[in-house]
This record gives C-alpha cells, sequence and structure tokens, in this order.
C-alpha cells in the first residue's frame, strides 16, 4: 500500500526531469571576439601596406629613371642670381662653375665613409666670375686630415658637378655648430650664412663636385689629402621592394593563422553540439 502511494510522485519527478533534460542546451561558444576582430584585421591591413609600398617602388622606379635622364644631359651654367624655388625640379642636373675657392670659410661636413675609410667632405664656397658665391661639395677626406692639411689653390678653377639640395636630417643627427666648426648635416641656409650671407652674395645653392675617375686615382687622392668628388650617378635610397616582401608575407602568414584559428573554433562549437 506504502510503494503503491509514492509510486505516482515518482512518476512525476522523472517526468519533470524528462521535461528539463528536453530544454537542456550547451553554451555555445562565441567565435567572434576581440582576438578574432584584431586578428582578421592584420591581414587586411598588412595587404594594404604592401599595395602601398608597392604602388612606392613604382614611384621611386620612375624618379630614378627621369633623374638618370637629367644626368645625361649637358652641363648648365648658371645664372647669376639663382632662383631658389626651382632648384629641386634641376636636383642631379650637371652644371659648370668658374671661380676661386673662399678657402677662409671651409666647412667639414660628416662623420661620412668611402669604401670603408671614414672622413668628412669638404664644403668651400666658390666666388664666382660674376661676383656671386655658391657652395660646392669638393669631396671626401680621410678623418686623419683636416681643413689645413688640404691643398688651397688660389688660383681660378673650373668645376662639373650636380646641383643638390640640404641634406634630409633624421631624428638622431646633431645639432651643427658652426662657431666650432661642427657640420654633421648640410643645412645651406646656415652654411651660406656661415660664408658671409647675403651681404657678401652668397646663395645657398650646393653643388657636389663629380669625380671621374678610377679607384687607384681615388686612393692616391686621399692619401695627399686631396678631396675627391662623387661619381656622376643617382644614388637614391630605393629599399621599397623589401617592404613589399616584408607586407605582403605578413599579410599572408596573419591570414593563414586566422583561417586555422576561425576553423579550429568551428570544429569545436560541432562536437559541442548535441546529438
Amino acid at each position: 500500500m506504502f510503494s503503491l502511494l509514492r509510486r505516482p510522485r515518482a512518476l512525476r519527478q522523472l517526468r519533470l526531469n524528462s521535461s528539463d533534460a528536453s530544454t537542456y542546451s550547451p553554451r555555445r561558444e562565441r567565435w567572434i571576439t576581440p582576438t578574432m576582430v584584431l586578428l582578421g584585421f592584420v591581414p587586411i591591413f598588412t595587404l594594404g601596406l604592401g599595395t602601398w609600398q608597392l604602388q612606392r617602388l613604382q614611384w621611386k622606379v620612375n624618379l630614378i629613371d627621369e633623374l638618370e635622364e637629367k644626368l645625361q644631359l649637358p652641363p648648365l651654367s648658371l645664372p647669376k642670381r639663382i632662383n631658389l624655388s626651382v632648384i629641386p625640379e634641376f636636383v642631379f642636373r650637371k652644371v659648370f662653375l668658374r671661380g676661386r675657392y673662399d678657402h677662409a670659410h671651409s666647412m667639414l661636413a660628416g662623420p661620412s665613409t668611402r669604401e670603408g675609410v671614414h672622413g668628412a667632405h669638404v664644403l668651400t664656397p666658390l666666388i664666382r666670375e660674376d661676383g656671386s658665391t655658391i657652395i660646392v661639395d669638393r669631396g671626401f677626406i680621410s678623418k686623419d686630415l683636416d681643413l689645413q692639411s688640404v691643398p688651397q689653390d688660389t688660383s681660378e678653377v673650373e668645376i662639373t658637378g650636380m646641383l643638390r639640395t640640404s641634406q634630409e636630417r633624421n631624428t638622431f643627427t646633431p645639432d651643427n655648430h658652426p662657431e666650432r666648426g661642427e657640420w654633421y648635416w648640410k643645412d645651406l641656409d646656415a652654411m651660406a650664412e656661415y660664408a658671409g650671407g647675403a651681404n657678401a652674395n652668397v646663395q645657398p645653392v650646393l653643388v657636389e663636385e663629380i669625380f671621374e675617375g678610377h679607384e687607384g686615382e681615388a686612393t692616391a687622392r686621399i692619401a695627399k689629402g686631396i678631396p675627391v668628388g662623387r661619381p656622376a650617378r643617382v644614388d637614391l635610397r630605393n629599399a621599397h621592394l623589401s617592404y613589399v616582401i616584408t607586407w605582403y608575407t605578413l599579410s599572408l602568414f596573419t591570414a593563414v593563422m586566422f583561417v586555422r584559428v576561425l576553423f579550429n573554433k568551428k570544429k569545436i562549437r560541432g562536437r559541442a553540439m548535441p546529438r
């Protein structure tokens, strides 16, 4: 009799438990998380950077080709008053100069290296026949020499060089100290002022003298303290190809990583679903 009374209660409890089991569903793991969003964004972002660097590479190649074409043109004769605003259009253009060096205002700019030798560049104002003065980078000398060791020719000279602009200064380049004769980068405005400025008709124009001799001759000149000019070629830095490879490789690597993580998450999610 007692067992019969307890049986309906047991059946009701069994029905309740069965109802709870039928409404139970496992917790679904979300795959859209901040980490997944970031991981999915990285390949897109790096792909964009790679494409941008590819465009920069094409621009730099075209620029170098354009400058190389300028180097093939006959040397120009600079006017007495030079329009400074158009100089960037004539960068790397050959020019012909005649005049006398103002050795009293020579400057050493550096440090610099040439074929593994440490040294600096000699920059000297050149007083031209028309009375105007511009700055000439005469070339490289060894660090074992100073300005007093450089031969000081007082006669009229003729040189062929290339028009250049002020040297770009990076974050780690020290300040120039003209009063101490310390020039770490080619600041044409400051150099022209040091050489006498507008009162002495000095223009902030830079010409780099061209050296067309062979390496043996250059070594002999350096040993004698004679500045060695630069070769007539375009030396613009072009590292965009390495950047393109770096960004595209990173984009591919992170894209593969994203797909693998996404696949693993969906695989785990599928195992967690009730059968």
